[in-house]
């Protein structure tokens, strides 16, 4: 790894000229069947970047586990930088939260003079304190049929995406294909040194790597 590193083809990564980074960013949106990737610095940067691309107005509202990692251990930076609205669920043993609690959170738009507005439901796979449970195909399209039936987007907390795959033994794209991002990380499963890949759409790629910038990271050279 250390001779790769040392020998890696590198130049200004947000001019887009680092020719490493984009083969990285590309590699990880194609195994997780996705349009376009970024490399950001670490899996909290990641989530916060995702959830303020879906959650782009102050006051909307992300429906996600009282025990996830988000909710727990980054910060409250959704709240604290974007304002955004946390709605924790219960996480039962397994990770999971329950469906008909889900869609029961969901504000209704009648509402939405008074209440914040519902704007996205976040998973995290596999699920760190509930003992590295992983959440099953079936659970996350499920959780992704409700998200499309309520005009939500759905995002996945995919710090150990990989564990989960071949825990599951389950193909990888699977475990995301319902999800309109996902965080990848690079440094558990896979032991690199540093970072985290977020991928989607295009369109999504592209404001998250506005907001990138916005929080400090520079250059891979």
């Amino acid at each position: 790894m250390r001779v790769v590193m040392a020998t890696a083809e590198v130049d200004d990564d947000v001019l887009g000229a680092n020719p490493t980074a984009f083969r990285l960013e590309s590699e990880v949106a194609k195994i997780m069947d996705k349009e376009a990737g970024l490399f950001v610095p670490s899996g909290t940067m990641s989530n916060l970047i995702s959830v303020l691309v879906h959650c782009n107005i102050r006051g909307k509202e992300v429906i996600l586990g009282d025990n996830s990692h988000i909710h727990i251990y980054e910060n409250g930076g959704i709240s604290t930088i974007r304002r955004v609205h946390p709605r924790p669920m219960k996480n039962n043993e397994d990770g999971t939260m329950d469906i008909n609690l889900i869609e029961a959170a969901i504000r209704d738009p009648i509402g939405e003079l008074v209440y914040p507005t519902t704007r996205l439901i976040c998973l995290e796979n596999s699920h760190a304190n509930s003992g590295g449970r992983c959440l099953s195909v079936e659970y996350t399209d499920r959780v992704g049929d409700l998200a499309k039936k309520h005009g939500l987007k759905p995002h996945i907390d995919g710090d150990r995406i990989f564990n989960a795959s071949i825990a599951l033994g389950v193909i990888v794209h699977k475990l995301v294909q319902a999800a309109n991002s996902i965080l990848v990380c690079l440094s558990k499963g896979l032991g690199a040194s540093v970072g985290s890949v977020i991928v989607g759409s295009k369109s999504f790629i592209t404001k998250a790597r506005r907001l990138r910038k916005t929080f400090g990271k520079h250059k891979l050279n």
